[in-house]
């Protein structure tokens, strides 16, 4: 406020010396009761900044403030399924992967142990097979009783379940195992991005470890996760279109869409969950990056947005200055749609493409009053 004052006052007097001390054709001259003219190099010009005005689609409520989060049906959170000690890792943060690659080798008793039962149980079936062979050749040669026939094929049955049970479970471990040796190579499960790693060469690591040791995830799906205030719970429903902003691209916005309005509200805040789903191709937004996140209403029309700094409110009226040419001021009334805290939305009065003040229409307006 002190510093606006202060350009206001410097404004004032700088005008009233140059129509004292210069030339008529160069002060600022009132063409009529709503436009001025300044000439070509006038230091006042250096007070005033014009933003051509860029149109977007309507929004319904003030930016809600919100997160980026994974998309968790697009990213894993990989952990051991057995104990053992990491011997080498082989992605680091920002690797790509494919589905299936290996991401660390563990040396585990446990993987031993199930390669071994594995190798033992083809071993018996191998001799429970050889024994059903000559069993039933006997049998069929009325050489032995039917209940040894059975029993034969009994053990057969029970080996070939105990050999499947071995095969399903080194294969649950490692689907690429070949077999053999206590190295246990921990897979991706699906195609991404390795955004997290919290293990080391030399880390001993189990089932039940409470954090995983890879997060892996498509970085172009995103989450956005919005507050969305009680009194506003009628304005935002599944399906719905939002602009997502962040501080990191200012002049950018992000389309996304609402997927899910929470069921329950937060005791202490008054404020719903709303989670968004977008595309990120550009891989530009990170999750944690904190947004804001904006509604937009159905009927999918356009307005002008300005900044508040390029409103002047008289009454119960608002308006604005645009540059209808170089040096050439028009003092315009607008109608607003929705007012934000740092940006207003022109439901009539202008235009997309118009050239706006965003800085100096206070000085403007005390411009054209000195000149009545």
């Amino acid at each position: 406020m002190l510093a606006v004052a202060a350009a206001a006052w410097f404004f004032s007097q700088f005008a009233q010396r140059n129509v004292e001390t210069k030339p008529q054709n160069e002060a600022s001259s009132r063409l009529n009761a709503r436009e001025l003219r300044f000439a070509a190099g006038s230091q006042q010009l250096s007070f005033i900044k014009v933003e051509a005005v860029e149109a977007l689609p309507e929004p319904l409520l003030d930016p809600l403030s919100a997160r980026v989060a994974y998309d968790e049906n697009h990213t894993v959170r990989v952990s051991s399924p057995i104990s053992g000690r990491v011997t080498r890792i082989l992605v680091q943060p920002g690797d790509r992967v494919a589905a299936g690659q290996p991401l660390v080798i563990l040396d585990s008793p446990d993987f031993a142990a199930a390669a071994a039962d594995l190798a033992k149980s083809t071993a018996d079936l191998q001799l429970k097979q050889k024994a059903y062979a000559r069993t039933r050749e006997l049998y069929e040669g009325e050489v032995i009783a039917r209940k040894d026939f059975d029993a034969a094929e009994n053990d057969l049955r029970q080996t070939e379940a105990e050999n499947n049970r071995a095969k399903l479970r080194l294969h649950n471990l490692d689907p690429g195992a070949s077999g053999g040796g206590a190295s246990y190579a921990l897979r991706a499960p699906i195609a991404g991005i390795v955004a997290e790693r919290s293990v080391n060469p030399g880390t001993e690591v189990r089932p039940d470890a409470p954090n995983p040791l890879f997060v892996v995830t498509d970085p172009t799906h995103l989450w956005v996760i919005a507050d969305l205030p009680e009194r506003n719970l009628g304005a935002v429903h599944t399906g719905q279109q939002v602009l997502v902003e962040v501080d990191a691209y200012p002049d950018e916005r992000f389309p996304a869409r609402v997927a899910t309005v929470g069921e329950v509200l937060d005791a202490a805040t008054r404020r719903i969950q709303v989670r968004c789903v977008m595309d990120n191709p550009k891989r530009l937004l990170k999750p944690e990056m904190y947004a804001r996140v904006t509604p937009l209403a159905d009927t999918q029309t356009k307005l002008p947005r300005i900044h508040n700094s390029s409103l002047i409110t008289e009454g119960l009226y608002s308006f604005l200055f645009v540059e209808k040419e170089p040096g050439v001021f028009e003092k315009r009334q607008v109608t607003l749609g929705l007012q934000g805290r740092n940006v207003s939305y022109v439901k009539q009065g202008l235009k997309e493409g118009e050239r706006v003040v965003s800085v100096g229409a206070l000085l403007l307006n005390s411009e054209l009053a000195g000149t009545e």
